[in-house]
């Protein structure tokens, strides 16, 4: 309506003729359709192709009118034509871009054919020069507008075709992670397994007594992912200390020290090389070589370990995510589990047991006989409700960030012992130093699981849990004096395949053996104990003396 109304005052200021006002009423009713139904897959356009008809006649009667008054010439089409960028900014709007090009070519055809048609002043108005400037110039600029309008719509579109919903990327990225590792070397991801083959690597182009990769676990302290040397080292593990590990660190820049990154350690020269584990921007670990020499990591041989770290880095960034992704899906999966227990089938019993409290109240036919069997049944749903109950405990138990894993299997152990009517007895020994999170995660879970099967299955009255912490070694033993693993039941077996599964996830190894004289204990084993290792290296020093 505000362009109808600028074209018709524009057209009675260029022809002084009220007369001509009826193009513009000509074009209102062209258009009236495409205002009353604009949804319409034939009005619509219909109605705006009829308009650009009416536009292009107009102009030309217009530019006619104009030039036999004498007033502005060919000039005067330009009091008509703004009005199309009425229907080309429609067909913007609605994305048919097609349309609007189609638009423009019927514009332009009715404006070349009436003004071969008309004449004015003996010629035709197709030969005079400010007609078919005027023409070009507002066909260039809808022109213009319509592909402005197309190149936005498909830069917006881009954006958010890059830009997919969350659970979409998730699902893309997931897929790709997954075919990304099956084709990688031994198709693991294991931190554990990469520093180790890190460590070996590295052993060969520079000396090292000691040597470790350390990750980062939060609470501005380090993690071992594996270490390698004669004799266990307690590396120092916080960021905020005055070590060259925090230095490296915070520059991400290789630094050598001429004292040992160990909390405690016997003296004499040493030689410290520490290179943070660089992806991209983010600094995902540390590697830390020591030898027991001065001056033994010169430049050269600094920039050969940087070398080999550099492509570590990305491998161990992608084996950390794994383990976090991994670690967010079965916590998510295990929270639940433990609401559908708790909100299905423990909600049920506990209405069989009101239930049968009824009707033990009101029973009157053979009062003592039937009150018998409701107790006993009544027990019987007392402890299914017990077992749902270790169960939501079971699945709902961690290992604190601050407590460690020795703590969450001794909180676990006393509870089950406690519900089973068994002796608790617990040995624990856990370094300051910690496991990876998903390692300890597993450790409790089939630490979980052997206590489990114990109470359930093996008949006992005492219980032995001994944890042994010394990252990356690690030692959990659950033993009991049972009537051993060969009376178990069916689903006692199925633990311990699930506890062999978990095993070989975390490259731990899983020992069951018969305990004397009577029950069976379950063991597993992460790494190589640090008393192994000082023996073996004592041996080896012997050899070469």
């Amino acid at each position: 309506m505000v362009m109808l109304a600028l074209v018709a005052v524009l057209t009675l200021f260029a022809t002084h003729d009220a007369g001509q006002l009826w193009w513009i009423a000509l074009l209102g009713v062209a258009g009236l359709p495409a205002a009353l139904a604009p949804q319409h897959r034939l009005l619509g356009p219909l109605s705006r192709f009829a308009e650009v008809v009416v536009l292009g006649l107009a102009a030309s009667q217009v530019a006619a009118v104009t030039t036999l008054n004498g007033t502005i010439g060919g000039l005067g089409a330009s009091a008509v034509l703004p009005y199309l960028a009425v229907p080309v900014t429609v067909t913007a709007l609605r994305r048919r871009f097609r349309e609007g090009a189609a638009l423009l070519a019927v514009t332009a055809a009715t404006l070349l054919i009436s003004a071969a048609l008309t004449q004015v002043d003996g010629g035709r108005q197709l030969g005079q020069p400010g007609y078919l400037a005027v023409c070009a110039q507002w066909l260039i600029l809808a022109g213009l507008g319509l592909y402005t309008a197309g190149t936005l719509h498909r830069v917006i579109r881009v954006r958010s075709e890059g830009k997919p919903q969350p659970y979409a990327e998730a699902t893309r990225l997931l897929t790709q992670l997954r075919t990304v590792a099956r084709q990688l070397p031994g198709a693991t991801l294991d931190p554990g397994g990469i520093s180790e083959h890190l460590l070996e690597e590295l052993r060969t182009v520079a000396r090292a007594e000691r040597a470790a990769v350390l990750s980062a676990s939060g609470g501005g302290r380090l993690v071992v992912l594996a270490q390698v040397g004669v004799d266990r080292v307690d590396w120092e593990t916080t960021l905020d200390a005055d070590s060259a590990i925090a230095d490296a660190w915070a520059s991400q820049q290789p630094q050598t020290a001429s004292r040992s990154q160990a909390r405690s350690h016997a003296g004499g020269d040493v030689s410290a090389l520490i290179v943070p584990l660089v992806a991209g921007v983010r600094t995902v670990g540390m590697l830390v070589m020591e030898a027991d020499v001065a001056q033994a990591y010169p430049p050269p041989v600094v920039s050969r370990v940087t070398a080999l770290t550099r492509p570590a880095a990305l491998r161990l960034e992608a084996a950390l995510l794994f383990d976090e992704v991994r670690s967010l899906a079965t916590n998510e999966e295990r929270q639940r589990l433990a609401r559908e227990i708790h909100d299905g089938v423990a909600q049920e019993l506990v209405m069989v047991g009101y239930g049968i409290d009824n009707a033990l109240a009101y029973v009157e036919e053979d009062p003592k006989e039937t009150a018998e069997a409701l107790r006993t049944l009544r027990g019987e749903v007392t402890r299914v409700i017990t077992e749902l109950r270790l169960s939501l405990f079971e699945l709902r138990s961690e290992v604190d960030r601050h407590g460690g894993l020795a703590a969450a299997i001794a909180e676990y152990a006393r509870t089950v012992g406690a519900s089973g009517g068994l002796r608790v007895h617990l040995s624990l020994d856990e370094s300051t130093a910690r496991l990876p999170a998903a390692t300890e995660a597993e450790l409790l879970r089939i630490a979980q699981e052997a206590v489990t099967n114990a109470r359930k299955h093996a008949g006992a009255a005492n219980l032995w849990v001994t944890c042994e912490v010394d990252p990356p070694y690690a030692q959990i033993e659950v033993s009991d004096d049972g009537h051993g693993i060969g009376e178990q039941r069916t689903d006692g077996h199925y633990g311990l395949a699930i506890m062999a599964e978990r095993a070989e996830r975390i490259r731990g190894r899983l020992e069951i053996r018969p305990r004397q004289p009577s029950g069976t204990t379950v063991a597993v084993v992460l790494g190589s104990s640090p008393r192994r290792d000082r023996v073996r290296g004592k041996a080896a020093a012997a050899e070469g003396e």
